[in-house]
């Protein structure tokens, strides 16, 4: 256990790095320069994502709390709330990010074309509806979450060393996975439909390219390493996801959780936000070009020296 513990923290840690880097270099851009559309998308994902990463395993976050003299029943609401909320809001980014590419690549001629605008215009009232709706929806873990204690151990489900599920109406457990379900497969559905149709469009612009080009291959363009970097990260989100889905479904519904069953979780939880800082980073051109020049002046500083 002590293996897996120091496995989850490494790569907590890897990812923590790695969205915090990305959050910087997204500010900086927002803030001076010239940012792409998607780029405000995927500043509030990096964000997510660094939140993610600490309450989903109590790195750092815990022991603050400590210091602070929480009681553990208030630290363990707390906790499993903020990381339901960002888990829900990750998928809700992620399929927007996936929407607002689908409509920026579309051909001029087609229908989702007249959309470019538009999402523009109402993206920060897509934020607002996003947010609000998740800190809603997940507000019943407040009530269903608390500290464990050693009274009718049968009733509560222990999911750490010290928290725990209480059980709830059988009733309200079901209309809570239908919704939730519900949600998550349309958002998912969104995701492959513009997923497909970005693919379809990177093969029809390919082949246009390769008849004009027909001597030489050209190199891929911004839009379409872009397009590439989305429908990866959707791809994995996906398979996470749904990995993520079967384990936490099983559970509730058997109501039986064994001792390695919140770590294999939580390895699987945070692959996604871990992997996608790092693709992001090795596909972006302004990243790569910013960490070349970095790396040329330090060269020339110290051969000065």
């Amino acid at each position: 256990m002590s293996s897996l513990k120091n496995v989850l923290n490494f790569q907590a840690s890897l990812g923590v790095l790695a969205n915090i880097f990305l959050l910087f270099f997204y500010t900086f851009i927002i803030l001076g320069h010239r940012p792409k559309p998607t780029d405000m998308i995927s500043c509030q994902l990096t964000f997510i994502h660094i939140v993610l990463l600490l309450t989903g395993t109590n790195i750092w976050l815990w022991d603050i709390s400590e210091s602070l003299n929480f009681e553990n029943d208030f630290k363990c609401k707390t906790n499993f709330y903020i990381n339901r909320v960002m888990r829900s809001l990750s998928i809700c980014i992620t399929c927007l990010l996936s929407v607002f590419q689908a409509v920026t690549i579309s051909p001029s001629s087609s229908l989702l074309a007249k959309f470019k605008y538009k999402l523009k215009k109402y993206m920060i009232y897509a934020f607002l509806f996003i947010w609000s709706f998740n800190l809603l929806f997940s507000s019943h873990h407040i009530f269903y979450i608390g500290a464990f204690t050693n009274v009718s151990e049968t009733s509560q489900m222990k999911i750490t060393k010290s928290c725990s599920l209480f059980p709830m109406n059988y009733i309200i457990k079901g209309f809570i996975l239908t919704v939730a379900t519900s949600r998550d497969v349309f958002l998912i559905g969104v995701m492959l439909t513009t997923s497909a149709y970005t693919v379809i469009i990177l093969v029809r612009h390919q082949r246009q390219c390769q008849h004009l080009h027909s001597l030489s291959y050209p190199r891929a363009s911004p839009e379409k390493r872009a397009t590439q970097t989305i429908l990866l990260l959707v791809v994995s989100f996906v398979i996470m996801y749904w990995v993520d889905f079967i384990i936490s479904s099983t559970v509730v519904l058997l109501w039986m959780y064994d001792l390695v069953i919140p770590s294999v979780q939580k390895f699987v939880m945070n692959v996604y936000p871990t992997i996608t800082p790092l693709i992001q980073i090795s596909s972006d051109n302004r990243i790569t070009n910013m960490l070349k020049n970095t790396q040329s002046v330090y060269h020339h500083i110290f051969r000065k020296g």
